[in-house]
């Protein structure tokens, strides 16, 4: 959780968040490139790149968080990996 008194906002610095409590809940045999992610005192979530810790991060609720995860699941964004542009197949 944040201890941090700093007002919250959507691209704000990482580095304004603190650096305690973030997690790498995605981490792989990627190269150190990960995803990393905060759970914030009013229950939202913030994500950040690993290898630019101090550059923005992205302000989430949890339903965002949840909707985004299922879509996940449910192979709607497949497309990001595949190595082509969805609706170019």
């Amino acid at each position: 959780m944040s201890t941090t008194d700093v007002p919250v906002y959507n691209g704000m610095p990482a580095r304004d968040l603190g650096e305690s409590g973030w997690e790498r809940p995605w981490s792989g045999p990627n190269g150190g490139q990960c995803v990393e992610t905060k759970q914030l005192a009013d229950g939202r979530i913030a994500v950040r790149q690993s290898t630019d810790p101090a550059g923005p991060a992205l302000i989430y609720t949890r339903e965002e968080i949840g909707a985004f995860v299922r879509g996940v699941k449910q192979g709607m964004a497949d497309h990001l990996t595949a190595g082509r542009r969805k609706g170019t197949e």
